[in-house]
């Protein structure tokens, strides 16, 4: 028996996924509930597990994106099933179109190119062609990597592809690693063009095909280097098909008159200036991104955000840190941070200015009575925003310990949806990457936000004299169109009083 698996659902606002590593290989046993790859939304990463023992199928590659129900992969509890699965879906489209075309077919055997002296293996890193996709030559179909680089290989052919390495695979120089099945009534060539043909080298001997006169793609680039057309140079590979030595070799021909020019009445022409070779990379934006990207951009264009700023000295708070912090850390086993303070006065600020910690809701304000802060934590795929709940009634440990719980979640994407949903209130905290001062963006459908930076010391005046002490910007940004100047700044202020008399936090005033 074989058994598919699909998306499954994952929340009610997710539609789409995308497969952002797979686990295991294709063909390879595995046990039930084992996991089988990671599934990206726009909001978490998931886990997929098996859901019978068997031998596996892989459907649809790393990076591909799929609608919830749609078949990831296929699960053959017996070998002869695998095959049969893996045989219907590697040739089913190819042999349907193939078998509907007619005509004379040829089939051409993709390999791993020499990429240089040092390099015998390759990773495949992922296809940019599926599996029956019809390609046309010189179109890139896939992508590899060695321990150097990332190299495009190109299609030789036009034709039907027929995929026979997976991706995330390591393969050796001139191991195949697809075949395109060539037919007549699939991909004629086009027929030169009149100026082609008057142009082109007499007495060629190669029979014309649908690679005559067609350049390889480094043979392509040596002639454009040269400035040299391919219409220009006979063709020494199959069927005519220019390769890079005929376009080396066309460089010494176009050089050679030169040579036997005189010297005395023609000047040497300076050495052809070899143009700069700068790479540039294209990679498709994650889910995670894009659904970052609009939510920003709708903030933006949905709210009246404007900020607010204000400065805090750190000193009492850094000197409590200094006090206690081996005491805290050896009691509760978890550091004594900033966030805490920041979050425990936020709670308290919050409490006192009621629209700061609201929300819109169509026509009306919907007010929290309690404290959800969302912590904004910088993940390897992106910018997530876990939430620490009833962080009113927590103490400083717990929401220390809270803070690295989801921190740590974070950065292994293993967070779930309910853990980044629900937010009333959220702290950004970009001074750990050195920021002096930022306008923090509010995190919808919040409506306000408040933005930590870098502690830096400055000179200030404190009694009457010229100090030096540890100062912190801070920022509001905030939705002016339920919160208006006074309670912004008021706010603020709070935030600036509870932080520079950490006492006032613990006794309430």
């Amino acid at each position: 028996m074989t058994i598919e698996m699909k998306v499954p659902a994952v929340g009610e606002s997710v539609t789409q996924v995308t497969i952002a590593n797979w686990i295991k290989k294709e063909g390879e046993y595995v046990k039930t509930d084992e996991i089988l790859c990671e599934l990206e939304s726009d909001k978490a990463t998931f886990e997929l597990p098996a859901e019978a023992d068997g031998i596996l199928h892989i459907v649809a590659p790393t990076g591909t994106t799929l609608n919830i129900g749609d078949v990831i992969c296929r699960i053959a509890t017996t070998v002869e099933e695998a095959k049969a699965s893996l045989a219907a879906d590697a040739s089913a489209v190819a042999v349907q179109k193939i078998a509907q075309a007619g005509g004379k077919q040829e089939v051409v055997v993709m390999e791993v190119p020499q990429l240089g002296e040092s390099i015998t293996e390759v990773t495949l890193a992922q296809w940019l062609k599926r599996d029956g996709d019809f390609v046309k030559m010189d179109e890139p179909i896939c992508e590899i990597e060695s321990d150097k680089a990332t190299f495009e290989v190109a299609a030789k052919a036009s034709g039907i592809l027929k995929i026979i390495a997976l991706d995330k695979k390591t393969l050796a120089i001139g191991e195949p690693i697809c075949e395109i099945i060539v037919s007549d009534a699939i991909a004629q060539p086009v027929a030169p063009t009149a100026q082609q043909q008057t142009t082109a080298i007499p007495n060629t001997t190669t029979s014309s095909s649908y690679a005559t006169g067609h350049a390889s793609p480094a043979a392509a680039k040596i002639l454009a280097e040269k400035g040299i057309s391919p219409q220009e140079v006979q063709g020494t590979g199959k069927d005519g098909r220019i390769t890079k030595e005929d376009a080396q070799n066309a460089q010494k021909t176009v050089q050679q008159p030169t040579a036997t020019a005189s010297p005395s009445t023609t000047p040497s022409p300076a050495p052809p200036v070899q143009p700069e070779l700068r790479g540039t990379r294209r990679e498709k934006m994650s889910s995670l991104r894009k659904t970052v990207s609009r939510r920003l951009v709708a903030v933006k264009n949905e709210t009246a955000m404007l900020t607010t700023f204000n400065e805090v000295n750190m000193k009492p708070i850094m000197d409590l840190r200094a006090k206690y912090k081996d005491l805290f850390k050896e009691k509760h086993e978890v550091g004594l941070g900033f966030m805490s303070f920041f979050v425990k006065a936020s709670c308290i600020a919050l409490q006192e200015f009621p629209a700061v910690n609201a929300q819109i809701d169509g026509d009306d304000i919907v007010y929290h009575d309690f404290c959800d802060i969302s912590i904004a934590v910088s993940a390897p795929k992106g910018l997530v925003v876990p939430v620490v709940r009833n962080a009113e009634k927590m103490t400083f440990a717990e929401i220390e310990k809270e803070i690295v719980r989801l921190a740590t979640r974070a950065r292994e994407n293993k967070l779930s949806i309910p853990e980044m949903t629900g937010g009333t209130f959220t702290i950004t905290n970009g001074g750990v990457f050195g920021s002096l001062m930022s306008t923090p963006i509010i995190n919808a459908p919040q409506v306000a936000i408040l933005g930590m930076h870098n502690i830096v010391e400055r000179p200030i005046a404190e009694n009457g004299q010229v100090v030096i002490r540890p100062m912190m910007y801070v920022a509001l940004s905030y939705d002016h169109r339920i919160i208006d100047g006074r309670e912004s700044v008021s706010f603020l202020v709070r935030i600036k009083q509870l932080l520079e008399d950490p006492a006032r936090m613990l006794l309430g005033v």
